[in-house]
């Protein structure tokens, strides 16, 4: 089998209700993973492309998050219709849509802006 151009991981993750870091998948559907898959088929793209459900990627506040890898993109507030954009432009054409894109520097912000305990 050779090997993943891209690997699409979507987190699944879920908190209770108005947790205060929120969560990608509040209602349990996996509805992202789910259209994910589907274009991936669609498109004809397998087995160089797969999309699985991720737990927490800890970006929650940044959510619904998607990583791509091994470019190592980083999506958030994607929504089901940001799905067949994602994959034509950047699974397909290689473009990083900047308006999804989270920043370098905002990957693990919530963390870093934590005071540290002693």
């Amino acid at each position: 089998m050779s090997e993943f151009t891209h690997h699409i991981f979507v987190c699944c993750n879920q908190r209770e209700p108005g947790h205060s870091r929120g969560c990608c998948d509040p209602a349990g559907s996996e509805a992202l993973r789910n259209a994910f898959k589907t274009e991936v088929k669609n498109r004809n793209l397998g087995p160089c492309v797969r999309a699985n459900s991720a737990g927490c990627l800890d970006q929650c506040e940044l959510g619904p998050v998607v990583v791509i890898y091994p470019q190592a993109i980083w999506y958030g507030g994607v929504t089901v219709a940001d799905v067949p954009r994602i994959i034509e432009e950047t699974v397909i054409g290689g473009k990083i849509l900047e308006d999804l894109r989270i920043p370098s520097e905002k990957l693990n912000a919530a963390k870093l802006d934590k005071p540290k305990a002693n």
